[in-house]
């Protein structure tokens, strides 16, 4: 069994944006979406997007220290 960081895929209300992908990042995805199947029906690509951002976002520690709030005297970074 392949070790990815990304788990099952959840359904949730969607707010739909169009974005265009490189063909490369494309392909990657499908890929991705294969191996996350493990035997399985592949997981489409579109499907994959908002969990990756989702985990890039609370894994990038720049970006939870900027939304976090600063106390008095504490300098901005």
């Amino acid at each position: 069994m392949t070790k990815l960081k990304l788990g099952p895929i959840t359904d949730d209300k969607p707010v739909k944006i169009t974005v265009e992908l490189p063909a490369s990042l494309h392909r990657d995805l499908i890929e991705y979406g294969r191996l996350l199947a493990e035997g399985g029906a592949p997981v489409e690509p579109a499907k994959l997007i908002v969990p990756m951002l989702d985990r890039f976002i609370a894994t990038d520690r720049g970006f939870a220290k900027a939304r976090r709030p600063r106390t008095a005297g504490e300098p901005a970074s």
